[in-house]
C-alpha cells in the first residue's frame, strides 16, 4: 500500500440570488468579487441564518473563509427623503400661514368677526363675535354668496336667528362679548 500526501483544496462558494453558484479558491477578499458586480454585497450564510435581513454585508477588505457559503445580493436602494419645500408661491405672513394651518386641520371652522354695534351705538364701540359653524354649512354659505361681505351678513343672520330661537331675542352685545353659535339646528355646548 502506498501512502499519498495531498493538500486539501480550500475553496469557498458564492451563490447569486438566481441560485447560480460559483466556487473560488481562497484566500480571496470580498472586494475582488464585488468589483465585478456593482451595487451588490456579500453576506455570510450563517449571518443571514441568524440575523435575516439585518445581516451585515462583508467589507471589501475582509477575506472569505474556506468551505463557507456566501450570498451575493443586490441591496435595495432606498430613496433618500428630499426635504419638503416650505415656501409656496403665495406670500403670506407667519400669522396668516399659522391660521390657515390651524383651519385646515379642523372639521369645524372658527370665524372671528369684528362688528360695529348697530343698535344703540353712540360711541362706535367694536364688538368681537366668535361663531362656530359646521364646515358643510360654511361651504354652503360661501357657495350661495356673491362676495365676502354677503358671507359675513349671512353668518351674522344665522347667529342672530339662533339667539332669537333659544333666548327669546338677541341680547345686547357688550364690548368683547363672545357668542358661541353652532348652527340653527344644533345645541350650544
Amino acid at each position: 500500500m502506498g501512502n499519498s500526501l495531498g493538500e486539501k483544496k480550500s475553496t469557498t462558494s458564492v451563490m447569486k440570488v438566481n441560485g447560480e453558484t460559483f466556487k473560488l479558491k481562497t484566500p480571496v477578499q470580498a472586494g475582488e468579487i464585488v468589483k465585478d458586480y456593482p451595487g451588490h454585497v456579500l453576506l455570510e450564510s450563517e449571518a443571514v441564518k441568524h440575523f435575516g435581513v439585518r445581516a451585515k454585508p462583508l467589507e471589501a477588505h475582509q477575506e472569505l473563509e474556506p468551505n463557507r457559503l456566501y450570498f451575493l445580493v443586490d441591496l435595495p436602494k432606498f430613496r433618500e427623503k428630499e426635504p419638503k419645500k416650505v415656501q409656496s408661491g403665495i406670500n403670506m405672513s407667519a400669522k396668516e400661514s399659522l391660521e390657515s394651518l390651524m383651519l385646515s386641520r379642523r372639521s369645524v371652522s372658527d370665524l372671528s368677526l369684528t362688528l360695529e354695534e348697530r343698535e344703540g351705538s353712540e360711541t362706535g364701540i367694536l364688538t368681537r363675535v366668535k361663531i362656530r359653524v359646521p364646515k358643510a354649512e360654511m361651504l354652503k354659505l360661501i357657495r350661495e354668496s356673491k362676495d365676502e361681505s354677503e358671507v359675513k351678513e349671512k353668518i351674522l343672520g344665522l347667529c342672530m336667528e339662533y339667539m332669537a330661537s333659544h333666548d327669546g331675542g338677541a341680547p345686547p352685545l357688550h364690548h368683547q362679548q363672545q357668542l358661541h353659535c353652532k348652527g340653527v339646528h344644533e345645541k350650544v355646548v
